[in-house]
């Protein structure tokens, strides 16, 4: 059990460079928009809300960005900012941060195997063809309830890795604090006839942001069969402002083949790391894209005919990995947990 995001030195240095603070517009930002919905401002017509539900979904999805933020504890140089932060978000996102940060660290560790319990049911070769064609769907159109079920499945499982008592213990603490939160809003709510403007400012944002997060997940690796982490995830690096923003109000998590390979790395390095992997390997063809929706279109076909990961779309079964029982996020997964038979990109 590691509670803590353990950092080398150059790790540790590179955190404190950073500035994160800018990235932090998407707390402020939704907040202001759930305002601008509550006041009906400027006027109270159907193109105001919905700029207004649009603008403020949006940035409730990159809420899910900083909470894997605060899960990698790479936001800042602060752990404790982190949990806190993650915990507050988990809490608004109805799932515990130690649940998230574990799953989290296996999704790494684990990519694209059976045991990579956050990409449940398209990692799982025990989940049909047909439940798959069918789940996908219901995980796009209702992430805001799929996503907490998949991560909290990894507690309540049969075969849950969680057993660390203390490890469990916390994440009763945090289903505790969710109950008492949301019971407390709901009490409220009810007791003020409130439900309609709740769902108004709250309930529909939150809704279509988890469409956004579920089609970022499935973009990034659905269809993807490799275990190497710079093959079996898709990488977007913008070459449209529009793409450029969207990268950096979600904390560069779009570069995401790097991220997967280095999990300790600072975001702001993750650009410069994939461009790295681009000049030391020129004849792999590395799944990168320079826009979301090439990537997307890319996924589609997937979506459609195999939702899957790994072995549901066509890979061997992977090979014992060199660390079976990650705990914590690793520098490197190829060369620290990755069997060599399943690496394919071993230069840096």
């Amino acid at each position: 059990m590691s509670t803590t995001t353990e950092f080398t030195a150059d790790e540790s240095k590179a955190l404190r460079d950073k500035n994160s603070i800018v990235h932090l517009i998407c707390l402020p930002a939704a907040a202001a928009g759930i305002w601008c919905l509550a006041i009906r401002w400027p006027a109270d017509n159907w193109l105001v809300y919905s700029f207004w539900t649009v603008f403020t979904a949006y940035f409730l999805f990159c809420w899910t960005s900083c909470f894997h933020e605060t899960a990698h504890q790479t936001l800042c140089q602060s752990r404790t900012v982190s949990i806190w932060l993650g915990r507050f978000l988990g809490t608004a996102m109805f799932t515990p941060y130690t649940i998230y940060r574990e799953s989290h660290i296996r999704h790494h560790a684990y990519l694209n195997k059976p045991t990579d319990w956050e990409l449940w049911p398209y990692s799982d070769p025990n989940a049909s063809l047909a439940f798959r064609r069918c789940f996908v769907w219901v995980d796009l159109i209702a992430g805001m309830f799929t996503s907490p079920a998949i991560y909290c499945r990894l507690f309540f499982h049969k075969d849950s890795p969680l057993k660390n008592p203390k490890m469990r213990r916390t994440i009763r603490y945090e289903f505790a604090g969710i109950v008492l939160v949301w019971g407390t809003i709901i009490a409220l709510l009810t007791y003020y006839s409130a439900w309609p403007a709740f769902f108004r400012v709250w309930g529909i944002p939150h809704f279509i942001a988890g469409i956004f997060q579920s089609s970022r997940k499935l973009t990034e690796h659905l269809g993807m069969s490799s275990y190497d982490p710079m093959l079996g995830t898709r990488t977007v690096l913008g070459s449209t402002w529009v793409t450029k923003f969207c990268t950096f109000a979600n904390f560069d998590i779009f570069i995401h083949g790097p991220h997967h390979r280095h999990p300790r790395l600072a975001h702001n390095a993750l650009g410069d790391q994939m461009e790295k992997y681009i000049d030391e390997n020129p004849d792999v063809k590395f799944p990168r894209y320079n826009t979301y929706l090439s990537a997307t279109w890319d996924m589609l076909p997937a979506m459609v005919k195999s939702p899957g990961v790994g072995m549901n779309v066509g890979a061997a079964p992977p090979q014992i990995a060199k660390n079976e029982g990650v705990n914590d996020f690793v520098a490197d997964v190829t060369t620290d947990v990755l069997a060599d038979e399943d690496a394919e990109v071993t230069s840096v």
